[in-house]
């Protein structure tokens, strides 16, 4: 998927949700378990109920991993299954040397439809280059993120700034606001003022908002841009809104909450 043809499907739904698969086979509706794949079959119904409020999906390979070969399965059912009219990211986190991520690379944007992979920097542009390679397909680097560890060496001091910073103004120079964005964790609510300086037209994926406890406004108010410039995602929040038989519809009432204040702060920009 191009920035534009994202640009064009925020502007329509009036949304700039991402609704997060992160998909626990111990925490799905009981009565799923009797499925050939409870995965798929739990994902299938929260895309149906939520593909009008959201504009993207983030699949965290971990859950899917887990489970071995049906779960990589699942992983690419639900990869299929979301469409192209979705904008589709594998949250990998990959990055290793080049011929590692050539591979990588592979795997998500040619075995896999993925729009977009997570790529974690720390190896240099060598584990970088390969995912921004592909017409049409993303890299999403790491930036600042929302976990506690952040401080360990994200918020350190270096070279005259703050790792993170330094990340994002070298990393922005290897592709371009039409293939790379950056991770900016929710809980960062007040360090987006001076993100946004420093990359001031690419998109970011927002994690943190729902059950992390980030603020939608906050957010929406200090990181948006002339294009929305925002995927905030949330994945508990909306997936897990009810155990019971009823959990697609209670996704579908999460999301539209979501999808709503989205579209006020759409309309005031």
């Amino acid at each position: 998927m191009t920035r534009q043809q994202l640009i064009d499907q925020i502007r329509k739904k009036h949304s700039y949700l991402c609704v997060g698969l992160d998909t626990d086979i111990t925490k799905i509706p009981q009565h799923l378990l009797a499925e050939p794949d409870p995965v798929f079959a739990f994902n299938k119904a929260i895309i149906d109920a939520t593909k009008d409020l959201c504009v993207a999906y983030k699949t965290n390979t971990a859950f899917y991993e887990a489970l071995g070969v049906k779960g990589w399965e699942a992983m690419e059912k639900t990869a299929h299954y979301i469409g192209d009219q979705h904008f589709k990211i594998a949250d990998a986190k990959r990055g290793d040397i080049g011929n590692t991520s050539d591979q990588y690379a592979k795997a998500f944007f040619e075995a896999l439809p993925f729009d977009s992979v997570t790529v974690a920097p720390y190896m240099g542009e060598d584990s970088v280059k390969p995912f921004l390679q592909y017409p049409g397909k993303w890299a999403i680097v790491l930036g600042l993120t929302s976990n506690k560890g952040a401080a360990d060496f994200e918020l350190q001091q270096a070279g005259g700034g703050l790792l993170y910073e330094k990340v994002m103004n070298t990393v922005s120079a290897w592709g371009t606001p039409e293939n790379l964005m950056f991770v900016v964790g929710a809980t960062q609510a007040d360090s987006f003022t001076n993100i946004r300086k420093i990359t001031p037209s690419h998109f970011y994926l927002v994690p943190g908002v729902g059950a992390q406890g980030g603020s939608l406004k906050e957010i929406s108010e200090k990181a948006m841009n002339q294009d929305c410039g925002i995927l905030v995602n949330a994945s508990r929040a909306i997936i897990y809104a009810s155990e019971g038989e009823d959990f697609a519809e209670a996704a579908k009432q999460a999301a539209a909450g979501y999808q709503a204040e989205m579209k006020l702060y759409l309309s005031i920009h």
